[in-house]
């Protein structure tokens, strides 16, 4: 819709996982680091935790471009299967036939085969495992039995779990510490650091643009540490409050977005945070109580602080 309006050949904030729009902020490069040094000095099983929206999918397609022609790589978008369906899913990734009749037992066995080929040929397997939260516990064994896969000198399959902090509440049960117990590298992933949004803003814009000499500098200071404060740093309601304010700047037939588009964005967006006034910000500081990120916590701060000042400044 906005495109030609601001010289752009696709839309710069889509939802849509693209590692072409990848942007290494510190978190994000951080686990990238981990994972590329995890995998090439062969460590068996690898995690990567991070909350709703904050790039663990792009995360996850990014290393496995980096990856492409270095390594054999699977990826299974949804692990909420049986642990038969999951071997299946792994023998169609990795171009594994299995004749019938098929059977648990031959399906492994037909992995195993798979695999001991690649290691002999000097080549490693990475499985990436995205949403793994959603993992049934009796599928976990099936990657127990697949982590024990491996020769007198190295793991034969090297997986990476990737999934929301219900992940770690899973892998902490009792009935599962086994597989807790071969993870050997995890990387918490977190929102951005607010300073890192404007950066961020115009990267996706720049990837976006439909030639060297677009303009990406589109939003205004003041709008993008708007973005950041709404947001909280969450990539995805970042790219949700960005789109929003293109369209309405398109709208107005405006080639910048100001303050008063991502406040009309943010109030009629889902998840995002209120901005605390100056006054509550200063005195919450003052006070040394300072909890923004708590539910609520803006709410009840105004309402604590009417009432320990009746007539305050508003």
């Amino acid at each position: 819709m906005y495109s030609r309006h601001f010289s752009l050949r696709e839309a710069p904030f889509s939802i849509t996982p693209d590692s072409a729009f990848f942007f290494p902020h510190e978190g994000a490069q951080a686990a990238l680091n981990m994972l590329l040094v995890a995998l090439r000095s062969g460590e068996g099983f690898l995690k990567i935790v991070g909350e709703v929206g904050c790039g663990k999918t792009v995360l996850c397609r990014q290393l496995l471009k980096t990856l492409q022609g270095e390594c054999v790589t699977a990826y299974i978008p949804n692990p909420d299967m049986g642990p038969d369906d999951l071997l299946m899913a792994l023998t169609h990734e990795l171009g594994v036939d299995v004749a019938p009749p098929v059977s648990r037992h031959k399906v492994f066995n037909a992995l195993r085969d798979c695999l001991l080929k690649h290691a002999e040929a000097g080549r490693h397997v990475v499985v990436c495992i995205d949403e793994a939260q959603a993992i049934p516990l009796r599928t976990v064994e099936s990657l127990r039995l697949l982590s024990n896969l491996e020769t007198e000198k190295k793991k034969l399959l090297q997986l990476v779990l990737l999934g929301q902090p219900e992940l770690d509440e899973k892998l902490s049960r009792p009935e599962i510490r086994q597989l807790l117990q071969r993870i050997t590298f995890s990387e918490y992933l977190g929102p951005m650091m607010a300073h890192r949004v404007p950066a961020y803003l115009a990267h996706r814009l720049a990837t976006a643009a439909l030639s060297d000499v677009t303009d990406t500098r589109v939003f205004e200071a003041d709008a993008a540490q708007s973005i950041a404060r709404f947001s909280g740093g969450v990539p995805r309601l970042v790219n949700v409050l960005a789109h929003k304010c293109l369209m309405l700047a398109y709208g107005e037939n405006e080639h910048r977005v100001k303050v008063r588009h991502v406040r009309m964005a943010a109030s009629e967006t889902p998840g995002v945070r209120a901005p605390v006034p100056w006054w509550v910000s200063s005195w919450l500081g003052w006070k040394g109580v300072w909890r923004s990120t708590r539910p609520g916590a803006t709410k009840a701060a105004v309402k604590q602080f009417q009432d320990e000042h009746p007539g305050g400044s508003r």
